[in-house]
């Protein structure tokens, strides 16, 4: 098989061309003949013009590539190698949905013949390959598995939007469903692999290795969520915490955050699934993803509150969300937790416009029911900057300015890097206020200290000072300022561990954002 699709002999041929399997198919094309197969005729237009509808690839990628792009299934009997890397999401109830799985396995079904090697991608719970896809393999298509065809299991390991970790240079898990089939799909994945192979002993062992790196990733990240609830009633900076515990040698370097995206919040699920069927009931992972799934809503309130605590109306107050895709500088929206405060504040009675340069509009009024905005239309009383896209951390305080109502609620809710460069200077602004009868100075932070200081993560690079200050374009709004350490209510994760979020309130104005 290998030395076929090698000399372009047979094709190798990539069922679902999404995040994880484009970036496949593209890779295999440097080298063997591909059929990239996909319902999706118009994501299959865009891929003809050489466009990526994930916004993953650049156009140069589909330069000097042997593939072909197509819908249609006759043109599978082309090939003698597949590849299956369709979604496999969870439905309302949190339960697997199988159904494209099981849908490109028939597809595959139609089209297998004596010789054929598959090998599925998705993610999937242990046993799922071998239990649900192979007995329909062979029924549709009248062989027998390890006699006529073989399978295999190769989890997909890619990040969208991550640069660094991907395809070429992670080591792949590969597994067969006997020894020559684990011979030759390691044979062909090395083709496109320079980190290395690690070879399975058996397919449930490669789905169970999947299923848990996402999982263990969820259980961490929500107990310091936890934790950060914790720490937040105790008047703890959480990062203060973490930053004191990191320094043991064997401290595990995790972070409270939002859990979003395809992979960590739906991959638990289907580990919890197959606990069921063996009659066990998942104690810490449910617990995990409670914990997790909460924090958009938790979140969502923690807003609200400190909205109303400064004096303003919560019902029909206007407010702009920045951001709807699960993470910065990708369109993917998929299980975005951005939704859970947006439908938080729509609970409340707040007016909520959203915009995001990532996402498409269509599939944003499909998934959510929000439409989005193309560039703000009004004066806002509170503005949210959810997702930390490349654009809006280039925004100043000008801009802010120019979106909100006089003395409006300027709420940041901030996705900030840990290692970021160029921040020197880097401080928000607090209010002198004088007591009427006292005639002494009070001054009030911009942000209530309640779990988390960015300074704690920022530390050196922000210093406050006691220099009053006059700040240009805020003569009507507040001419004597403090510039102060920046302290903020919480932090929430994102599904990226180079990432954390940070909420704030401010009554004055931010400098230098």
């Amino acid at each position: 098989m290998y030395t076929k699709l090698l000399d372009k002999q047979t094709k190798l041929a990539l069922i679902g061309l999404g995040y994880v399997g484009l970036p496949i198919a593209m890779e295999f094309a440097k080298h063997v003949s591909v059929i990239g197969f996909d319902i999706n005729e118009d994501r299959l237009d865009k891929l003809r013009n050489c466009i990526d509808p994930c916004g993953e690839l650049p156009t140069e990628v589909f330069e000097h590539k042997d593939i072909t792009f197509t819908s249609s299934i006759e043109k599978l009997w082309e090939a003698s190698f597949y590849v299956i890397a369709v979604p496999t999401p969870i439905d309302s109830h949190n339960e697997p949905d199988l159904s494209p799985l099981l849908g490109a396995t028939r597809t595959v079904g139609k089209v297998l013949k004596r010789g054929d090697y598959v090998v599925y991608e998705s993610t999937v719970y242990p046993g799922c390959t071998e239990e649900d896809c192979i007995p329909i393999l062979e029924e549709v298509s009248g062989l027998r598995v390890g006699e006529d065809f073989k399978v295999g299991y190769s989890p997909e390991r890619i990040n969208p939007g991550d640069k660094v970790h991907t395809l070429v240079n992670t080591v792949k898990i590969v597994s067969g469903c006997d020894a020559e089939a684990l011979e030759t799909i390691s044979e062909v994945y090395k083709l496109v692999v320079q980190a290395g192979l690690h070879r399975a002993p058996s397919i449930k062992v490669a789905e169970a290795a999947k299923i848990i790196e996402n999982t263990q990733r969820d259980v961490n990240i929500a107990l310091m969520n936890e934790l950060s609830i914790i720490f937040d009633r105790m008047g703890v900076n959480t990062f203060d915490v973490l930053k004191a515990a990191g320094t043991k040698w064997n401290f595990l370097p995790f972070s409270p955050g939002l859990v979003g995206g395809h992979c960590i919040g739906v991959d638990p699920y289907y580990l919890v699934h197959k606990a069921k069927e063996l009659q066990y009931h998942t104690k810490m992972i449910n617990s995990g993803r409670y914990v997790n799934d909460s924090m958009g809503r938790y979140i969502g309130k923690k807003v609200v509150k400190k909205i109303i605590s400064q004096g303003k109306n919560i019902l029909g107050a206007h407010v702009l969300v920045m951001g709807m895709t699960f993470k910065e500088n990708v369109s993917d929206i998929r299980n975005s937790k951005v939704a859970d405060i947006i439908n938080e504040f729509k609970d409340f009675g707040a007016e909520v416009d959203v915009m995001d340069p990532f996402a498409s509009p269509l599939e944003v009024l499909q998934e959510y029911g929000i439409r989005l905005v193309e560039r703000p239309g009004k004066k806002y009383d509170a503005v949210v900057v959810a997702v930390a896209h490349t654009t809006y951390l280039k925004l100043d305080e000008s801009y802010f300015m120019s979106i909100t109502n006089e003395h409006a609620a300027m709420i940041r809710y901030c996705f900030f890097l840990v290692n970021p460069s160029g921040i020197t200077g880097f401080r928000f602004l607090s209010r002198n206020t004088q007591n009427a009868t006292t005639g002494r100075t009070k001054t009030s932070t911009v942000f209530n200290t309640l779990s988390l200081m960015i300074s704690a993560r920022f530390a050196p690079a922000i210093e406050p000072t006691n220099a009053h200050a006059t700040v240009p374009g805020t003569r009507n709004r507040s001419t004597h300022l403090l510039f102060t350490r920046c302290h903020v209510d919480t932090a929430v994760p994102v599904a990226d561990d180079n990432l954390f979020v940070a909420i704030a309130l401010c009554t004055g104005t931010p400098a230098n954002i």
